[in-house]
């Protein structure tokens, strides 16, 4: 594997939460990292804190959900930087609601983002990645442990779990691997959303006591892009201070 200060890394949904603290991580390590976020401004945001901290990253507006976005991701950072060897794949919805009173509409919104997106940039990183890269999903404790509400998320996100799995067998050979983090309830804009009720009985079911940090989730991606996470692949790696 290239030495860190040559490596460069894409981050979906990068301008904020998890995705912040996983670019931030990344570029502290010596990567250097390409910020991605629907929002033009909140992704040249984020990529201005990073150099103001000594990081090298550049900013691309880009909607995972949107056909070409991984390409669009790939072919900024390849004319940057030249290479691409760590994906992380970080962008889904996060509200919720009772399956029976669901639309179809909410159903396509939640796959095309959480497996539609996925698919996507894995098919674009299985082709354009380096040999020796690293892809992570940062997916969900609900995909094992579901909450009332949460089904279409907890069910897309395993979809992606899923294309990771086998995609690790498939990139093996490329010493490529492929990984899914699974957070639980975590301190970002999110949390506003989740009823009270669901944190405290989150906050009595983990052994650790307390809520996830988005760098508690940025710390284990560092780990498994990092040399020292070479023989994992294929995993999904809870990270949910033992709730699941």
């Amino acid at each position: 594997m290239a030495a860190h200060e040559e490596r460069v890394a894409i981050v979906t949904g990068g301008s904020r939460g998890i995705g912040r603290a996983v670019a931030g991580r990344l570029a502290r390590d010596g990567l250097r990292v390409v910020v991605g976020a629907r929002g033009a401004a909140d992704a040249e945001k984020a990529a201005a804190q990073i150099a103001e901290s000594g990081g090298q990253a550049l900013a691309v507006p880009a909607d995972v959900t949107e056909p070409g976005a991984a390409a669009r991701l790939f072919d900024a950072a390849e004319a940057a930087y030249g290479r691409v060897d760590v994906w992380v794949n970080n962008a889904a919805p996060a509200t919720a609601g009772p399956l029976a009173h669901t639309t179809d509409e909410d159903f396509a919104r939640y796959f095309t983002a959480a497996a539609y997106g996925t698919f996507t940039a894995l098919r674009e990183a299985a082709r354009r990645i380096r040999d020796g890269g690293r892809i992570v999903l940062v997916s969900s404790a609900l995909t094992v442990a579901p909450l009332p509400g949460t089904a279409l998320l907890a069910a897309a996100k395993a979809a992606g779990d899923q294309l990771a799995r086998t995609l690790a067998w498939e990139l093996g050979p490329r010493a490529v691997t492929v990984n899914s983090v699974l957070p639980g309830l975590t301190r970002t804009d999110v949390l506003a959303t989740v009823p009270p009720p669901v944190v405290e009985d989150a906050l009595r079911r983990t052994p650790l006591g307390r809520l996830g940090e988005p760098d508690d989730i940025a710390d284990a991606v560092g780990f498994l892009v990092s040399d020292a996470g070479r023989w994992v692949t294929a995993q999904t790696l809870h990270t949910a201070g033992g709730m699941i």
